[in-house]
């Protein structure tokens, strides 16, 4: 987020710290770890023990909570996850006893357009290689369990197929009558390919499988994920595991990874990834990395175990949603806090004078092509015209109770006027308002907006959630929509209205929340809309059932749960020193 144009390269920056950075038993003193608490990768990188510490700590009392969201973005991001270790080391710079929990970068967004996640400038998490090229394996280990439980249920349908009812007895099976029609899931793989969106499996022989057709999606979207980032401790992930669903008896019926005997061989896969890993900002503060991004198709929130851990170990934790108010912080409100039971002190909205001056009218903003001139040059009329979506995620905060703080993420070519604009229309909204450098002076840059967010976090929340846990499905996905959107209504497909018949007959889903699946360019369901649009109504195709997460996806809209590879994608730049093994090209 360029406050100026002579600054080195994101990977040039954080390989100069990587040179001085902490080992991870200094990480480990500095936040008063037991030794066997923490669990090293190497020098740098480890994984923290929660059971052990969350035992030791029970009766200490929490931190400060708070979380990181933003508005509508441009498609190409507005600094998020680097205004959240920015401000991490802000408040580091204060004197604060402070951590951070931020997500996982997917490799399919590393290696195509959006970079990875690691914050960006002088506010970044190090080792960047390691953060951004699979860590300590938390995502293979997903993306292994779910597909072995994909691997069961297709072996299931082959051996049904091929074999009467005797013969399966024989085996020690018993006949789930799977309809091949009626998958509940596909495959994943953490990087981008459309082509394998829809695929036909099982050609050839009879040995060979099923002919069915299926499909991949992105890691991130599996359902092993959601889990991943809810559960509380061990055995709730094995219980979890052991509610997902995978596919649908020819009488409807759900058939879960308990019923093809599967789930304790995936909790067995996902053992390695139960805990969060330590890292660093540049600064040298700590950072916990657990789960995954992508709130527009998944749960897209840092992990519940990483922010107990954190309330915990220090006085101040900053925590990180995915994309806008609108569906990251919409699912910290309704799901993740639901689930943990715990409530923000403080929610910092990023903006940046780029993505109001989209939202007020301005041209396309394309990745890898050049910004037009009218992101470059002051225009305080069309900055005025896309406060309305800013305003709108600020309604969306005040709507939870929380107090918000709008932080103005700074590039080279905000003029003073247009800065004036946006803290006029802060104030007079009643939020905090701080104007942040982070990107070029790391945390000292991010020093104004620190006082703001300590000052908010001393303001009296009224947190409350948007509706209750009995609520009926179709009213909650309602009220998401009208009260968050500013959406007229919803109308559901005829595939979806006949899945929410199905799932309102099931008593045991019936206090399930809704994790909604909706592009995250526009408050709407259509990429093309900005600013605050009206007169529009939500479209949900269908509804996917997260039994062992604990929630309804519902899609809305034309998104998809695996994205595409751009033409120009970021692999083409990534490259490797062969005299010294380091990663060159990261962003």
């Amino acid at each position: 987020m360029p406050t100026t144009p002579f600054q080195p390269a994101d990977w040039e920056i954080a390989r100069a710290a990587e040179a001085r950075m902490k080992t991870a038993q200094q990480l480990a003193e500095g936040l008063q770890l037991q030794p066997e608490e923490l669990l090293p990768y190497g020098h740098y990188l480890a994984k923290l023990d929660s059971a052990r510490i969350l035992q030791r700590l029970a009766t200490r009392p929490n931190g400060k909570y708070i979380d990181v969201t933003a508005i509508t973005p441009t498609p190409l991001g507005e600094g998020k996850s680097t205004t959240t270790v920015g401000l991490i080391q802000g408040l580091g710079r204060l004197g604060k006893k402070v951590s951070g929990a931020i997500r996982q970068p997917s490799m399919g967004p590393v290696f195509n357009i959006k970079g990875s996640a690691a914050g960006g400038g002088y506010a970044q998490c190090i080792p960047l290689s390691e953060f951004s090229l699979g860590l300590t394996g938390d995502f293979d280990a997903i993306m292994n369990a779910h597909n072995l439980g994909m691997v069961a249920l297709t072996s299931r349908m082959q051996h049904e197929f091929n074999y009467d009812d005797a013969t399966l007895a024989a085996k020690g099976l018993r006949r789930l009558n799977i309809d091949p029609r009626a998958l509940a899931c596909g495959w994943v793989m953490d990087l981008c390919a459309q082509s394998l969106r829809e695929i036909v499996m099982g050609l050839g022989s009879k040995m060979d499988g099923m002919l069915s057709q299926s499909g991949f999606q992105i890691a991130v979207s599996s359902e092993l994920m959601a889990i991943l980032s809810v559960a509380q401790d061990l055995t709730d992930l094995r219980q979890r595991i052991s509610r997902m669903i995978l596919a649908y008896d020819k009488q409807g019926r759900p058939v879960s990874t308990a019923d093809l005997e599967v789930d304790g061989a995936m909790t067995a896969l996902m053992l390695r990834a139960i805990n969060p890993n330590l890292m660093q900002t540049l600064e040298g503060q700590p950072v916990l990395v657990h789960a995954g991004p992508f709130a527009n198709i998944a749960l897209g929130q840092s992990s519940i175990l990483a922010d107990r851990l954190g309330l915990k170990l220090a006085d101040y934790h900053v925590t990180e949603s995915g994309f806008g108010a609108d569906i990251g912080y919409e699912k910290f409100w309704n799901l993740k806090c639901r689930f943990s039971g715990l409530k923000p002190d403080c929610a910092v909205i990023v903006t940046t004078i780029r993505a109001l001056k989209m939202h007020g009218g301005g041209p396309a903003v394309t990745p890898g092509k050049p910004l037009d001139k009218a992101y470059t040059t002051p225009d305080v009329a069309l900055v005025e015209q896309g406060l309305d979506n800013l305003r709108a995620h600020l309604a969306i905060v005040r709507r939870s109770g929380v107090p918000a703080v709008v932080c103005l993420n700074h590039f080279v070519s905000d003029s003073t006027a247009e800065i004036a604009c946006v803290e006029a229309a802060c104030r007079e909204a009643g939020a905090g308002f701080a104007i942040s450098k982070h990107w070029s002076e790391g945390g000292a840059g991010a020093e104004a907006l620190a006082h703001e967010v300590l000052a908010a976090c001393e303001e009296a929340s009224a947190f409350a959630f948007l509706y209750p846990e009995e609520l009926p499905l179709k009213e909650k996905i309602s009220r998401i929509a009208t009260e968050v959107y500013g959406a007229d209504g919803v109308d559901l497909s005829d595939k979806a209205r006949s899945q929410l018949a199905r799932i309102a007959a099931d008593r045991t889903l019936a206090n399930f929340g809704a994790c909604m699946a909706k592009t995250h360019l526009s408050l709407s369901d259509q990429p093309g809309r900005k600013g605050q649009p009206r007169d529009w109504r939500l479209q949900v195709r269908e509804l996917r059932v997260y039994q062992g997460a604990g929630f309804i996806v519902p899609v809305a809209g034309d998104i998809r749960l695996m994205p595409g590879t751009a033409s120009d994608p970021a692999y083409r730049r990534i490259d490797v020193d062969t005299a010294t093994g380091q990663v060159t090209g990261l962003f």
